[in-house]
This record gives C-alpha cells, structure tokens and sequence, in this order.
C-alpha cells in the first residue's frame, strides 16, 4: 500500500463542481487555519464547542509520548501471562481500536454491546490470561459501566485481583479517573480532553487497547505524522480538501448519502468507522450526510477502483458519483477526519457536537427507573416466533403475515429516504441478521443501513433524530436465554438493552418517524422466519 494519502474522483460532472469549492478552500487558507486549531471556521455558533474540539490535528505528535507507557503496560501484563484484551467501550471508544486490531490482525475481544449472551461469551474466556480495558470519557456511559462491574465481580469470584487487570482510558478530571485510583486500578490513562470521541482514534481511547493487543502504534502515528503535511497544505493538492469538495457538491445537488465500501484495502472495518464519524458530524439541523456502510464494492456495483482503496460512492438524482481514497490507516483516519470537519463548514453546521444523541439515553434511563416487562402493551400480531410491536397510526387493520407488515411499513418511506436496521442482538451469535441490510435493500430500493444496538445510538443515531427527517425505523429484538446481573445496579443487561430499544423507538416516534419493531421469542427461528419473510416483500 502506498504511505501517500490520496483521493479519485472517478466522474468527471463532480470533480468540475468540486473544484470551485476547493479554491475557496484554498483561498481562505481553511486547511492551515484547521490545523492551527481556529475556532472560528464554522461561524459564531459553533465557536465554544469548536475551541475545545480541535486537538486531534496534532495527535500525530502529542500522543508520540504515549507509546512507551503503553509499551512498557503490555511488557508487564505478558511476564504476568496476561495477553488477552478485552475492550470496554462505546461508539469512539471502540470503533477505531477494532480497525486497527483487525487490520494488524491481532485479536482483541470488543465489547460494545448490552447483549447478555455476548457478553457472557467474553467472560467465558480464560481469565487469568485477561485483562479489560474500561474506556470512557464521561466515566458515566451506562454500558461501559456494566461491562466493568461484570468484569471485576468476575475477576474476583475466580481468585483474581481484579484492580491488577482493569486498565482504565478516560478524561482528565471525568467521575471514572478518581473513582478508578481510589480503587486501585492497575493503570489510568487520561486521553486529550479537547477531543471528541468519534475524532479520537489517535488518543489514548484508541492506542491504549490497540497496544495492549500488539499493534505497533509507533508506526500508525508515523503514518499519519506523513499524511498531516498534506492535509495541513493550502493547496489545490490537499486531498482532504478535495474529499470534503465532492461531499459538498454533492449535497448541494440533492444527494445526501454517502455508501462506503471496501475493496482489498486490507483495512478492515473502515466502513463502521467511518460511518460514526460523518453520520454524527454532520446530521443535524435537518440536514447532514447518511453513511450507508455496504458488505463489498459489488453491493452498490463500484467500478475497480484500486486494489487499496476505500470507495465512496455519493448518491444523486442521475446516479452515483465514485470517490476512492488511498494510503495506510494512520493516515486514513487523519483525511476522513479533516474531510469530515471541512464538509461541516460547506454545509453551514458546527461537526463537533451531537446535540441529539442524548435523548435516547434519557429515554432509556426513564424506563429503567420503572419495571419493564409487565406494564408493556401486547403485541399487534404474533406470527410464528415473532411479536410484531408498531409505533405511530401507520399499521394496518387486518395484515395476518410479516411480509404483510413489512410491506405496508416500508411504504411508509418516502422516495428519496433511506431504511435503518436496528438489531438488538449478539452481533457474534445472531451475527445472520446482518442480512437483512442488502436482502431489504434489493426489495425495497430504499438505501439501507444496518446498526448493531446499542452500538449505533453513538454513532448513526444522532444523524436519525437531527438529519434528513426521511428515515423508517426497524428494530429487531431478542429473547434473552440466559440474563446477566448488573452488581450494584437495580437491572440486568437484558433490561437494560430493553429499554435502549424502546427508549430510541420511543424518541424516533416522537419525531414523527414510522418505527416498528419485531422482537424474536426464539432468536434462530425468528431471524429465518424474518429473513423468508423480506424475501417476499413488494414496495
């Protein structure tokens, strides 16, 4: 793969309108002022929020002195026989240290999830060889508090010191770093405070796993330390420039999807990344670009667009405009980072702060404070292992099958809106649901996304509340076999993803947008019942 960073694109009507927009660029010195960390790019508005969000184009070389601790953490962990990780972390805390594992091809067990099963899974490993690393920046987010508390009940029930084998990443000052040194955790790591968590790749949130699992972090910082010259250059060669150019032309043209899709990169994940880094950037105020992460170029019928490249295929009216990117991960994060802050300013809104993501969390934390179970209304419809449970007056009287559902819930979307999948599952064990994204997707011709709950709420969840206002919502949820105790905490991980699922529907209801959601009473039975049933399905 090449060390130089650079992006095609492969449709000439784009590249011609993109470029006006990147001699303004140029012209206004955007990329050297971004670099420089100047708060004003994005108007008055956004200016508070922007002046502590900014350190992440340097982290190239503020976060070098970190390597040796994190060396040094790992030498000591393996004399002890420790050399299995496990990640605790949501959204930015997880997304970037499960690419780069996956890419250096080093195992690292990612927990991001209220799925009891999963997590049941992750504590069935070897213990006494583990170690887990607790990352948050708020020290509050409710499952990477749950994960932990598991964790060190477990650690202790087996004979292990469990402060010796919990690592702690988080903010300077955050509730978890005084909790965490007054319980003695084996080590605290405080990342850059004036970083968001979906532009943290390079922080500690993503090296200090990253590392422990046996990457050579060194070397994705060098890479992106290459990549930061051209991104910081005022010149009509930037290639962030030119990225955040073809988004902007794009949108200004009507499309307001971006498909990401491999194509041999060797990069793996990069889609799932990245789909958190542009959905929660940009949606907002009625406005925004939606990441659709496909399973491979031939999903959206990309032309070869390189061995190495990571293709962007922009939506609008007379089809599709592609766009590859190329060059090593370091680097990679840096362009998509830049583009993704630089489109924020084309489309006149502040990329750093996700002022809707918050509302699912009340939601959900105002159903945990009642029980559950009990006091929820029956199904409309139970058809074989499904419960069918819609939201909103859009059902229909007198529907007897789940292709009937399906179709009348789909043709609720409007033309040009889009289709978001919401699992609440074990994205290990029922890891087949992921189907559903290209099998509705063909039916239906309605861009599709697929999220993983409650992963998705800190990432494509914000742009679903305050993007484009075009989006149908299905969730599908799970009877829980075997349910795991929160210590210290009045639920279980089963409630607990329960009421993420209905505190999110009940949030996208409140928006006016159709929700249905269908929860399997036996999981493998119901996801082939489901799967048969889109099969079926006419818009």
């Amino acid at each position: 793969m090449s060390t130089e960073i650079a992006v095609t694109i492969v449709h000439s009507g784009l590249a011609e309108e993109a470029k006006p927009l990147v001699d303004n660029l140029v012209a206004e010195q955007v990329a050297s002022k971004l670099t420089a960390k100047d708060a004003t790019l994005w108007g008055p508005d956004a200016e508070s929020e922007s002046r502590i969000r900014l350190s992440w184009t340097t982290l190239h070389e503020s976060s070098m002195p970190l390597v040796g601790e994190i060396e040094a953490l790992a030498a000591e962990l393996a004399g002890e026989g420790v050399d299995r990780v496990v990640l605790a972390g949501m959204g930015g805390s997880s997304l970037a240290p499960e690419v780069i594992t996956a890419t250096a091809g080093v195992p690292l067990v990612v927990l991001d999830t209220t799925d009891a099963g999963q997590v049941a899974d992750a504590l069935a490993g070897d213990l006494s060889r583990t170690v887990i690393v607790v990352s948050s920046k708020s020290g509050g987010t409710v499952e990477t508090d749950s994960h932990r508390r598991i964790f060190e009940a477990a650690f202790t029930a087996n004979g292990i010191d469990a402060a010796s084998r919990i690592v702690v990443v988080t903010d300077p000052g955050s509730p978890l770093e005084a909790a965490s040194k007054e319980a003695g955790y084996r080590k605290v790591f405080t990342a850059d405070p004036h970083v968001g968590g979906r532009y943290s790749a390079l922080t500690a949130f993503g090296l200090v796993p990253a590392g422990l699992a046996g990457v050579d972090i060194q070397g994705l910082l060098q890479d992106a330390a290459r990549a930061a010259v051209q991104l910081a250059a005022d010149s009509a060669d930037n290639p962030a420039l030119w990225l955040a150019a073809a988004w902007g032309a794009a949108h200004a043209r009507g499309a307001e999807k971006v498909v990401l899709a491999d194509t041999g990169s060797g990069i793996k994940g990069f889609p799932d990344w990245a789909e958190q880094l542009i959905a929660e950037s940009t949606g907002k105020q009625g406005t925004g670009l939606l990441p659709v992460a496909v399973e491979g170029p031939d999903a959206v019928g990309f032309a070869d667009a390189g061995s190495d490249a990571t293709p962007v295929a922009i939506g609008a009216a007379e089809g599709a405009a592609q766009i590859s990117t190329t060059g090593p991960l370091g680097g990679q994060f840096l362009l998509w980072e830049y583009a993704t802050a630089i489109a924020g300013r084309l489309l006149g809104i502040n990329p750093f702060d996700q002022p809707d993501v918050e509302a699912a969390k009340v939601a959900a934390r105002s159903l945990l404070d009642k029980p559950l179970g009990g006091e929820e209304a029956a199904p409309a419809l139970v058809v074989g292992s499904v419960e069918v449970y819609p939201s909103g007056d859009w059902f229909p009287r007198g529907v007897s099958t789940l292709t009937e559902v399906l179709s009348a819930f789909i043709g609720t979307a409007p033309e040009a809106g889009y289709l978001a999948v919401q699992a609440y599952l074990d994205r290990l064990d029922d890891a087949s649901a992921a189907v559903l994204r290209p099998a509705l997707g063909r039916v239906t011709g309605l861009q599709t996304t697929f999220g993983w709950g409650p992963r998705f709420l800190h990432s494509t969840g914000q742009y679903h509340k305050g993007g484009h206002q075009n989006g149908v919502f299905l969730q599908v949820t799970g009877a829980v076999e075997q349910d795991l105790a929160v210590p210290g905490r009045p639920y279980t991980l089963g409630v607990l993803q329960h009421a993420q699922a209905l505190g999110d529907g009940q949030v996208l209801a409140e928006h006016g947008r159709p929700v249905l959601r269908l929860h399997l009473t036996d999981r493998a039975a119901g996801l082939v019942e489901l799967t048969k049933a889109v099969q079926e399905v006419t818009r």
